[in-house]
């Protein structure tokens, strides 16, 4: 595996490292490698069929929402699309509540008459069909807006934020609290975006179709520091010695390698994690098979004063499979996560302590020419998949110097 061998080196084969793995090898000719530590690809978007062939997400639901018409007509080179609008009920002591909590949402927990006087003030405050903060909410000085946020905040929010957080809801990022919005509308689905389905045949066959490219070598199963070498300047490995200085050149198989470098896996990890782990919450899934049709009233119901998990998925209903007596769930339990436990990272903390040390680590790899970081855990930040989908071809249109 010589420098001359690859153009191009991507770590991750979730969609950050796949799209632009396949943008690389497609659009510009450049040989790719691409690791991944993982048997399988899709990173957490990864799915597979149960012994009775029904098909679930292994880390927990991923449904397909963009408003971008340019990720939706590229992923839709490699699927068909189910035609799948995502509803989401809350159970709140038995009752389930439409959630974005909406129209239809205040009308069962107030009644017609009560209701509709509250749909009309937040129409006339906010206006029709507007998507309102539940913390904006509860700063109406309306004593009935106030009421209205004070049932939403306890009942749907506080509770379900607090067990999939770990944390009071005063103190999680502002950029976390504004995805929880009150919706004026009649819409019941989780998201109104243009663009909206699940791939017809699943995930798992969309990473393959993207691979499926001649200039693109997977390596599954395999650590990318056990390939990939960072150096300082006096030739410190920073994937293995804490004491190794800023980044300057890299390695290929122990060979110098001067090609693009795309990292979209954990970026404390790859530094050793040498001013710290940065904090993330992860989660645990409890699958379970039942002897029966149908579950749910919807293909997931969240649990938000209830329950030590948030949510259940019953996947027939995400997937739209026909099997008979039979279904299957997932229970999903926040949890913090614990470096070098056998957990998945999911979602960054954010705060300024962590994005300062965040901060250090990037400073670290800024004096390597060509090296980009890419996804939710090279970026610390959230992002849904069509975002990353997105992030990826205006990498690759950076890197290549057009745009398809």
């Amino acid at each position: 595996m010589s420098e001359g061998r690859y153009d191009a080196v991507v770590v991750g084969a979730g969609f950050a490292g796949t799209v632009i793995a396949r943008e690389l090898a497609e659009r510009a000719g450049k040989k790719v490698l691409l690791i991944e530590r993982r048997d399988h690809v899709g990173g957490n978007a990864y799915d597979l069929k149960d012994p009775n062939g029904i098909l679930y997400h292994l880390y927990g639901p991923h449904i397909f929402h963009t408003k971008s018409e340019r990720v939706y007509r590229y992923l839709s080179r490699f699927t068909e699309w189910l035609d799948y609008q995502h509803k989401v009920v809350a159970n709140v002591h038995g009752t389930f509540l439409p959630v974005p909590f909406n129209k239809h949402s205040i009308l069962t927990v107030f009644g017609s008459g009560r209701g509709q006087a509250l749909i009309d003030k937040l129409i006339a405050a906010y206006g029709d069909g507007a998507r309102v903060p539940i913390i904006e909410l509860r700063n109406s000085n309306d004593p009935d807006l106030h009421e209205l946020a004070d049932y939403i905040y306890e009942n749907i929010f506080l509770h379900y934020t607090m067990k999939q957080w770990g944390l009071a809801p005063e103190e999680v990022d502002p950029s976390v609290t504004a995805r929880v919005p009150v919706l004026v509308s009649d819409d019941d689905r989780y998201f109104q975006d243009a663009y909206q389905g699940m791939p017809k045949d699943g995930y798992t066959p969309v990473f393959n179709a993207l691979l499926d490219h001649p200039n693109i070598t997977l390596k599954l199963s395999t650590d990318a520091s056990s390939l990939l070498g960072l150096l300082d300047g006096q030739g410190r490995d920073a994937t293995s010695d804490p004491a190794a200085g800023p980044v300057v050149r890299a390695t290929l198989d122990g060979q110098p390698y001067e090609g693009a470098i795309v990292f979209t896996g954990a970026i404390d990890e790859l530094l050793c994690r040498r001013f710290g782990p940065l904090p993330y919450r992860s989660l645990r899934f409890e699958l379970e098979l039942l002897d029966q049709d149908r579950f749910q009233p919807t293909a997931t119901v969240n649990y938000t004063v209830s329950e030590d998990f948030t949510r259940i998925t019953e996947w027939k209903q995400l997937t739209a499979q026909e099997v008979p007596g039979k279904t299957l769930i997932t229970r999903e339990y926040p949890q913090a996560y614990v470096p070098n436990a056998g957990m998945t990272p999911y979602y960054a903390i954010l705060s300024d302590e962590n994005n300062a040390i965040y901060q250090r680590y990037t400073d670290m790899l800024a004096g390597l020419p060509g090296f980009y970081l890419l996804g939710r855990l090279a970026e610390y930040r959230y992002y849904n998949m069509d975002v990353i989908v997105g992030r990826a071809l205006e990498l690759a249109d950076s890197i290549i110097g057009d745009r398809a």
